[in-house]
């Protein structure tokens, strides 16, 4: 095994006396590789143990708004195989429920592109909030900025890893259950869309409720909580200003606004 593969792999390469057999050697590394690799396997399950509990709300949120989608979209003739995939595709949430109206309507590619780009422009937002947690996360970066939804942000962009945890398997633990927990949720949906037949008024409000709880959760544990006195003012005016159908981004840039204005008051 060259020197480049083992700095690579962060081994020790054990000194061999030049009466030493070729097969020892090898021997020698391939022990050293298997210890790194187990090693590696303790982190990440380290990390998806911790990252559980901060993930049960959205696990029972998921599962409801999964379900309540897997059957629309049986509703409308999209069996569990579709549902399934557009979630593990798309995973775009509330743009998803948004879609079964598209799919079942004569296709117009440049409303549909217009449409994903303002129910989904909050995302912007999201991604700049997250540079620098995200910052040398190597491999896992992609996976990491396809999963960031609105839940995955609000957990990761509040939450520290414990010490004893690698913060980018933390991460990528916390982005990976609520991506199954999404998934799961539609398969079920789709599933029982064709067995049962029940009203679902109702089940959506699951995830406006999941919000207040994460809310709640980041009010207790925030010392400064004038960024979030900041965000609900910004929200009620902008919803006076623009309406409950349009006030979701203007908010959004005038939370940006304030905050980047504010910055060193709000930072010391």
């Amino acid at each position: 095994m060259s020197e480049t593969t083992i700095k690579k792999f962060g081994l020790r390469q054990t000194p061999i006396s030049p009466k030493s057999s070729e097969t020892n050697s090898i021997e020698k590394v391939t022990l050293t590789l298997s210890t790194s690799e187990e090693f590696c396997s303790y982190r990440l399950k380290s990390a998806f143990a911790a990252a559980f509990p901060h993930t049960l709300p959205v696990l029972a949120s998921f599962l409801i708004l999964g379900m309540t989608y897997g059957v629309l979209m049986q509703t409308k003739g999209y069996g569990v195989i579709w549902s399934v995939l557009m979630s593990t595709i798309a995973f775009c949430g509330s743009m998803q429920f948004v879609a079964i109206t598209l799919l079942s309507a004569v296709f117009n590619p440049i409303q549909a592109f217009v449409l994903s780009l303002t129910v989904n422009a909050r995302h912007l937002f999201y991604g700049l909030s997250m540079l620098k947690k995200y910052r040398g996360t190597g491999r896992l970066r992609n996976f990491l900025i396809f999963t960031l939804c609105d839940e995955t942000f609000s957990i990761n962009c509040t939450l520290d890893p414990p010490e004893c945890i690698v913060p980018k398997y933390f991460y990528f633990a916390i982005s990976l259950l609520n991506y199954f927990y999404w998934i799961i949720g539609t398969f079920l949906g789709g599933v029982l869309g064709n067995m049962l037949v029940f009203n679902t008024t109702g089940l959506d409000f699951a995830l406006t409720s999941l919000f207040v709880v994460l809310f709640l959760e980041q009010w207790k544990k925030t010392k400064n909580r004038l960024q979030a006195v900041i965000g609900i003012a910004c929200s009620i005016t902008g919803l006076m200003i623009f309406g409950e159908s349009n006030f979701i981004i203007p908010s959004m840039i005038i939370i940006l606004a304030v905050l980047t204005a504010g910055r060193r008051r709000l930072c010391y």
